[in-house]
């Protein structure tokens, strides 16, 4: 039965029911044990790392110290998702309060906005690296990457107080359905019967802040290590430049084309199937993918593995 508060002649919703992914029973109860496993997996991967991070003096260097972030981030990140999808997938559609409808939508914004300003600064660690490395000990000194590491993670809260204050003052008068398997920005707008202008507007505004901005400092980054690649003397150097930067770029152009068809648009989407399925990509397939793609398939972080383990 859904809960409502009347406050005069409007009657304001004071909890949601999310229908999940998927509602066939059949399909369910697979998309259960393999998001289940994938979940897992994520966890392990990034706490490796961390783990590794942490113990070996070898790998006491920026581009870790950014690493190390980005698998804390991805662990927050799909901790905050990836519960309410596997509920839905178990149960069923599930009601959530407002109250916890709203704290979901912020800690996913935040973690989200600050995960685009740390994509950027590890591209820009790298732009040091291959294009400045005499000057890199200087230019990415400890104080440096801190700073960064601060910036990302304040920048990512600052924005989120600001869209999810907006949202939350937004009246919901009914229907309570969120056709998502978490609270996201989308489906609450569809469901606001009061006008959403502005919150859209601000919506769109920070998306082109956060989402733009920090696409265009990577982007300009992995151009400018391309070029510096191509002037390579040896073949063999080029190659593998190539293939670590390539599989960068695939994991960053995933999240950020995703990120950027549901965010970056000064409108409400429709299309919730397909919203899910960008959802799923963002909150589900980088976070797996990200430690083998950043940090697993690296010979540093193998070599320490190995000490480890023996």
């Amino acid at each position: 039965m859904d809960r409502s508060l009347e406050i005069g002649n409007v009657t304001r919703v004071q909890e949601f029911v999310l229908l999940g992914l998927s509602t066939r029973l059949g399909l369910r109860d697979t998309l259960f044990a393999i998001f289940l496993t994938l979940y897992l997996l994520t966890l392990l991967e990034n706490t490796l790392i961390v783990y590794l991070i942490c113990s070996q003096r070898e790998l006491q260097k920026p581009m870790y110290f950014f690493l190390g972030n980005l698998s804390l981030l991805e662990m927050s990140y799909v901790s905050v998702t990836m519960p309410s999808l596997l509920l839905g997938l178990w149960t069923g559609p599930y009601h959530v309060s407002f109250t916890a409808c709203m704290t979901q939508l912020f800690f996913f914004i935040s973690l989200i906005c600050t995960e685009c300003t740390l994509l950027a600064s590890m591209a820009y660690d790298r732009y040091v690296a291959i294009c400045s490395p005499l000057h890199y000990p200087l230019l990415m000194r400890p104080q440096v990457c801190l700073s960064l590491a601060l910036s990302s993670w304040l920048g990512g809260l600052l924005v989120s107080v600001i869209k999810t204050a907006c949202i939350a003052s937004l009246s919901y008068c009914g229907p309570n359905v969120l056709d998502h398997f978490f609270c996201d920005v989308s489906p609450l707008l569809n469901l606001s019967c009061t006008h959403v202008a502005l919150t859209e507007l601000v919506d769109f505004i920070s998306a082109i802040i956060i989402l733009w901005g920090s696409l265009l400092v990577a982007m300009t980054s992995y151009v400018a290590i391309g070029r510096a690649v191509l002037r390579m003397p040896s073949a063999a150097a080029r190659c593998k430049a190539f293939s670590t930067c390539a599989s960068h770029l695939v994991v960053v152009g995933i999240f950020y084309s995703a990120t950027i068809f549901i965010y970056a648009r000064p409108s409400r989407i429709e299309a919730m199937d397909l919203n899910k399925v960008l959802s799923v990509i963002y909150t589900v397939v980088t976070p797996m993918c990200n430690p083998i793609i950043y940090c697993l398939r690296n010979k540093e972080v193998l070599a320490a593995f190995h000490r480890t383990v023996h």
